[in-house]
């Protein structure tokens, strides 16, 4: 008999959060039915955080509306102590500004009683997949950490001896060839496109690398320059033009200052990256997407109240974090003579001897700009020597 036994699924339980005793019923079947039979029950809200203490969950629904305690303030209380609960949120209001609202508080999904089993069970299983392929991004990262690099060309543009910076070379190479978008983090000025372009490299592409900033772009402008337009879809538009996911076909397309986008663009982006289609402006016919997608930002999106929760995951299934220049102060040397001879060639300068007091400066400066910051410093302290010395002057006036 044991033998006919299965282990219960998903591995961490699911919480389901609501005072009318029959929709939890009618969940809890309707989730079985399909496999999903690690559920629990609770109709008292306000047990719901000595649950949470006393063992790990891995999925909460939370009704909104509930006596003692609600749903909005369980939400805020789960994702303060847990962030790493995926939360569903149930109401039996279909109100455009309460979804909204719950999103932008760290819900993954919002549902609207009565609440069929099919879309109960399909929205679940989407989110419990989606925290598969978290996980299983996680435990790719720890091990490629012991790998060497395959393809060290790759890199070629990014010069440094940081063994945080190795490992995270590893881990682009074992996710190369996957298909889900990579977000890549990091102050201004570590180097954040370097690396794109690095695993654009990796990917073996067909295509080209195809780069976007976000900042200070309108909903309009950048859904015009992404996804291009049909003729006629405004005034002035007397031919189409196509965007640039179009333009990165087969390739990378690399959208920086991610953390800028505006709530409408987002939702756009969200459906790409779901759907992996778009729609031109002016067109009511969807056009596939065939360019992976590389997002960067300087912005912890992960707490910020303006960036869907929904669209982060999303972007976050494969994460490089770049550390800041201040915590690899042994590639600042490296980097400064790179520099140095860059700047000559391209500033027509013949400097054959630097000072000493060069890397004490250095290596007493935190760098609040990164490696950007650095190349800017060596840059106009060669392009103002005048001799075969380089002059610190400038560097010791910043």
């Amino acid at each position: 008999m044991d033998s006919l036994m299965t282990e219960p699924y998903p591995t961490l339980p699911i919480m389901l959060v609501d005072d009318e005793e029959q929709f939890l019923a009618a969940a809890r079947l309707a989730l079985g039915a399909e496999g999903i039979t690690n559920v629990e029950r609770v109709i008292d809200g306000t047990l719901v955080m000595n649950k949470l203490s006393e063992k790990r969950y891995g999925v909460v629904a939370l009704d909104i509306t509930m006596p003692v305690i609600g749903g909005l303030e369980l939400l805020e209380r789960i994702g303060e102590r847990y962030p790493e609960i995926s939360i569903i949120m149930i109401s039996g209001l279909n109100e455009v500004e309460a979804a909204v609202d719950c999103m932008r508080k760290g819900a993954d999904d919002y549902l609207v009683k009565p609440v069929s089993s099919e879309v109960l069970t399909t929205r679940m299983r989407r989110i419990l997949e989606h925290r598969a392929v978290v996980n299983e991004a996680a435990t790719l990262k720890r091990y490629v950490l012991s790998r060497r690099l395959r393809h060290p060309e790759a890199f070629r543009e990014i010069i440094t001896v940081s063994p945080v910076m190795k490992g995270l070379f590893e881990y682009a190479e074992a996710i190369a060839r996957t298909t889900f978008p990579v977000l890549v983090t990091g102050e201004t000025g570590t180097g954040k496109e370097l690396m794109a372009r690095a695993f654009h490299r990796l990917s073996n592409p067909e295509g080209p690398f195809v780069a976007m900033n976000i900042a200070g772009q309108s909903d309009n402008m950048m859904s015009d320059v992404l996804f291009g337009h049909v003729k006629g879809a405004f005034t002035g538009a007397d031919r189409a033009r196509n965007g640039l996911i179009e333009e990165a076909a087969g390739g990378t397309l690399f959208l920086d200052e991610i953390g800028d986008l505006s709530a409408e663009s987002q939702l756009k982006l969200l459906r790409l990256l779901q759907e992996k289609e778009y729609f031109p402006v002016g067109s009511d016919k969807a056009r596939k997407s065939k360019a992976r997608i590389v997002a960067a930002t300087n912005q912890n999106i992960a707490i910020n109240g303006g960036f869907r929760r929904d669209l982060y995951y999303r972007l976050h299934t494969h994460e490089l974090h770049l550390p800041p220049l201040r915590e690899r102060r042994a590639d600042i040397p490296l980097l400064t003579k790179a520099f140095i001879e860059r700047a000559c060639l391209e500033l027509d300068r013949r400097i054959v001897s630097v000072p000493p007091e060069l890397d004490i400066l250095f290596a007493n400066h935190d760098f609040p700009g990164n490696v950007r910051e650095l190349r800017s410093l060596v840059y106009d302290a060669v392009g103002t020597t005048r001799s075969r010395t380089l002059s610190l002057k400038k560097i010791k006036e910043k």
